[in-house]
């Protein structure tokens, strides 16, 4: 779940200039011309904003939120997601399972689809889609193993089904399959397995509080303070400012869920809070690059004010390995 304020960094290069709007899934046009209003002088007091030709109002006011998104529409789909999620734990805590294989199996469909339309790489669909379906539901019962043993048949599954395709750009489709396999469901099988413990519960919503917080904190900071780019040739929104706020929320989150929800130590969740600002922080730019490599805005549309699937599980994923390490290593079942 990446910072709304900062992870449109697609729509501005390195420089801070603003290019026009692409249509995600698909490649921004090469040397496409600068905007008419790229020329157009600043309006004193915007902090660089570009203005307009017709108005002399800042360009980035007219077009959307300082967030970068349709905000009303991201805080409303947010909103339904976080509804859903909860739901699940507090009713049948293992249909939150369900709900990671859902959005994995989108969310690998999309990916392959990127791929293949921008890239011309084609992805093993079915067996990574199927096999990322065994590791999850796999590592309820049997747990790493589960998980591991469903990751290394589908690899093998990928290269049988890629041998007709000959061997023009088999390696490179290999890789890929390979990639988008241990990126999306294996990654995922560890927010899976916080569920069996029978502090489950717990476990799941710290994890995900622990990601909230540092998406809320990055946000705020940002908006308010953000001046020093974080990596700015990767996402020349993220600021450290930002980062900074992630930080703080991140481990006031993860003190009060690991001591309160888990019967851990203060200290712990201290840790584990920083930790998973750093994971999801990672996530986050992982994000961005890849969708710079292929050269488009958004992974897909299906979520209004997000994007796609993809594009929400960036920081969730790197965050999900780290939060159940860490968890069994405070709180051991």
């Amino acid at each position: 779940m990446a910072q709304v304020s900062e992870e449109r960094e697609d729509r501005v290069d390195a420089t801070g200039t603003e290019h026009p709007e692409a249509v995600p899934g698909t490649p921004e046009p090469a040397g496409a011309a600068a905007p008419a209003s790229a020329a157009v002088p600043e309006t004193p007091g915007t902090g660089g904003v570009p203005a307009t030709a017709e108005t002399g109002a800042p360009e980035a006011v007219k077009k959307a939120s300082k967030a970068g998104r349709n905000l009303p529409a991201a805080i409303g789909v947010a909103l339904l997601l976080g509804a859903a999620i909860i739901v699940s734990l507090l009713t049948v805590r293992y249909l939150f399972i369900g709900i990671i294989a859902i959005a994995i199996a989108v969310g690998t469909f999309e990916f392959a689809g990127v791929l293949r339309r921008v890239a011309g790489i084609r992805v093993a669909v079915i067996p990574v889609i199927v096999g990322g379906q065994a590791m999850i539901w796999l590592a309820w019962p049997f747990g790493r193993e589960g998980a591991l043993t469903a990751f290394v048949l589908t690899v093998l599954a990928s290269l049988l089904w890629r041998l007709p395709g000959g061997a023009k750009g088999y390696l490179r489709d290999i890789s890929a399959s390979t990639f988008a396999a241990a990126y999306l469901p294996l990654f995922a099988a560890f927010a899976a397995m916080l569920v069996p413990p029978p502090d489950g519960v717990g476990r799941v919503l710290t994890f995900l509080i622990g990601v909230v917080a540092s998406d809320t904190g990055g946000y705020i900071a940002g908006v308010l303070g953000g001046k020093h780019p974080m990596a700015p040739t990767i996402s020349p929104k993220k600021s450290w400012e930002g980062f900074a706020g992630s930080m703080v929320a991140g481990i006031v989150a993860g003190a009060l869920t690991v001591s309160l929800m888990l019967d851990g130590h203060a200290w712990q969740g201290v840790i584990f809070g920083a930790a998973i600002v750093l994971t999801a922080t990672l996530g986050d730019l992982v994000e961005s690059l890849i969708k710079r490599d292929l050269g488009v805005k958004d992974m897909g549309t299906l979520l209004p004010g997000h994007g796609g699937i993809m594009d929400r599980l960036d920081s969730l994923l790197p965050s999900a390995v780290v939060s159940w390490l860490l968890l069994s290593a405070f709180v051991p079942v």
